[in-house]
């Protein structure tokens, strides 16, 4: 069961961590302060939607090398860089590899509160899609092997007859199983069970 938004503050600076808890927590949110790259790392996260408030330059692993790390994971924050060395390279970097923000310090408290909203939002958004694409992949699990090929050959857009001359086997029985897979994968008509495939191919499934 997901918990109310939870943000994680990074940050060397204990009067910055401080300040920045002191705001989140005013509006209502969660809020775990770090002081560095590893100790985030090293704690578990809860399962709720959140994002990462996150210092570039930090002692050990940088907020760069931290982003590069989360992104690669199964489940990557949204990121909201804060620096007070901010240059036109280090943002751009940061950004084209997906931050949703970065604010150069001293900045504003509602330009941080508008990033954090966007950012929880992103992630509310990412885990619902996730959810999602568990749950066909479930449903994809208890199909049988035939059905399996069945389903390939008419997300080709083979017709029952077609199925069933390049599986050698009759078109009656093609549509038995046709059914079945409708059934195992809960596919109300034929457009939803194209959209669950495409989920499926995405995902290097099919």
């Amino acid at each position: 069961m997901s918990g109310p938004p939870t943000v994680f503050v990074v940050d060397d600076d204990p009067s910055m961590r401080e300040a920045v808890g002191s705001l989140l927590r005013s509006v209502g949110l969660e809020v775990r302060a770090f002081a560095s790259s590893q100790e985030f790392v090293e704690n578990p996260r809860p399962d709720a939607p959140g994002c990462l408030i996150l210092d570039v330059r930090l002692h050990g692993v940088s907020g760069l090398d931290l982003q590069k790390e989360l992104s690669q994971s199964s489940a990557p924050l949204p990121i909201i860089f804060i620096s007070g060395h901010g240059d036109i390279p280090m943002t751009v970097s940061a950004m084209k590899a997906g931050a949703v923000e970065f604010l150069t310090k001293p900045f504003r408290d509602q330009d941080l509160l508008d990033a954090v909203r966007i950012a929880v939002e992103l992630d509310r958004a990412r885990r619902k899609q996730a959810r999602g694409v568990g749950e066909i992949r479930k449903r994809f699990a208890v199909l049988s092997p035939r059905e399996r090929e069945i389903l390939r050959l008419i997300a080709d857009g083979r017709l029952n007859k077609q199925v069933a001359v390049a599986l050698g086997i009759s078109e009656i029985t093609v549509k038995v199983h046709r059914g079945h897979l409708m059934s195992k994968m809960k596919a109300r008509t034929f457009a939803d069970l194209m959209r669950m495939v495409g989920v499926l191919e995405a995902a290097a499934l099919v």
